[in-house]
């Protein structure tokens, strides 16, 4: 049970995100992209089809993995101390196993974990008749709603897959239970303290902090839901394979901290995350 400090659901706007959030919540959310996959390598569309991670995808999921056992080390990324709270992954292979390959080097570096649970929620959004089909293969026979798609991504989708309202709506199903879990039994935080970084008092951070690994297209719905963004904003944010980006819950307040960090990979990785930013740019999921 919350004490009594929570304030009452009364006290906060009744939005979308006021309610997905608990009020007062003091958090950390991770968000990992799977690694490289065979469909990526050969200009594919993926969607929610299976495609294996090549031996570089499982590179790039174990550094994420070891970068994830020590957040501290320059280049320092935002995340508390302790072990996650809830390591949640899509259930599409490429994501299942990146998620196990990052555990399994969080664990050898002695990084506690709990058990990994699959979320529907996170499945990358189908594609339809794309799937399985190169950007020209595409072009050539669904042109129109393609460009539709790049363009006006709320009026646009791929034939036979979905569209962003449905899958905004299991996206916040999903983070809701994801917040609520944070929020169980802890203590509420305030927004009358130092909001600019760098005020701090230096006290180890003692947050709770869940993750959930999964793909760039949904992605970018888990950042327009977050920060009470419209999903016309849905091309406005990028993530690269392998890479990590961190939202901050402060009193119920979603703040991004660190968005796409790549500098674990290296630079045997770097080709794969300008591919990866050509792959964004041309509307493949």
């Amino acid at each position: 049970m919350r004490d009594a400090g929570w304030p009452r659901a009364g006290d906060e706007p009744a939005s979308g995100v006021a309610q997905l959030i608990p009020p007062g919540l003091d958090a950390v959310l991770v968000l990992l992209r799977h690694g490289q996959t065979q469909f990526i390598v050969e200009k594919r569309f993926q969607g929610a089809m299976e495609a294996p991670l090549t031996s570089l995808g499982e590179l790039q999921a174990r550094r994420a993995g070891r970068k994830l056992a020590a957040p501290a080390t320059p280049p320092t990324l935002p995340i508390p101390d302790g072990p996650p709270l809830a390591i949640v992954h899509s259930p599409l292979g490429r994501a299942r196993h990146s998620a196990e390959l990052a555990v399994a080097e969080m664990n050898a570096a002695g990084r506690t974990t709990p058990p990994l649970r699959p979320d529907a929620g996170f499945c990358e959004i189908a594609q339809g008749s794309w799937e399985g089909l190169t950007d020209e293969e595409i072009t050539a026979r669904f042109g129109d709603s393609l460009a539709g798609w790049r363009r006006w991504p709320t009026r646009f989708h791929a034939p036979g897959g979905e569209n962003l309202e449905a899958v905004e709506t299991r996206v916040q199903t999903a983070l809701a239970k994801l917040m609520a879990e944070l929020a169980a039994d802890s203590e509420p935080g305030t927004h009358d303290r130092h909001q600019v970084l760098g005020y701090g008092d230096g006290a180890p951070d003692q947050r709770r902090w869940s993750m959930v690994v999964g793909h760039g297209g949904v992605f970018r719905v888990v950042m327009c839901v977050l920060l009470g963004l419209s999903m016309e904003h849905f091309w406005n944010f990028d993530f690269g394979l392998g890479a990590i980006t961190v939202v901050e819950i402060r009193a119920g307040r979603a703040v991004l901290r660190t968005l796409n960090y790549e500098s674990h990979l290296g630079g045997d990785s770097r080709p794969a995350a300008e591919e990866s930013a050509e792959r964004n740019a041309s509307g493949a999921l």
